[in-house]
């Protein structure tokens, strides 16, 4: 049987039309204020924890090697598969 994992409380201020906003559009998504808040801050993290990763990835990166793969894919002078065409109505 796995365990709930553990919880903690938190006493948050927050002005009253960020609250009434907050509280509305949870009770459209069918979920607690507090469920709101705690998808809120997961999002929060992961999208810094993502910016941090792809910033340590690029110190990695290798320019010699990124411009060789570009200069291999211009040789092949091939059409772009299907699924990879931008639609002709977007407008770029």
């Amino acid at each position: 049987m796995s365990e709930n994992p553990q919880m903690s409380s938190l006493n948050l201020r927050l002005p009253d039309s960020l609250h009434e906003q907050v509280r509305l559009v949870a009770k459209q998504d069918n979920i607690s204020f507090s469920q709101f808040i705690t998808i809120a801050v997961a999002e929060k993290l992961s999208a810094l924890m993502t910016l941090d990763y792809i910033q340590e990835r690029g110190k990695r990166g290798d320019k010699y090697a990124f411009n060789s793969v570009l200069d291999k894919i211009a040789a092949a002078d091939l059409e772009p598969n299907d699924a990879d065409r931008l639609d002709q109505a977007i407008d770029i």
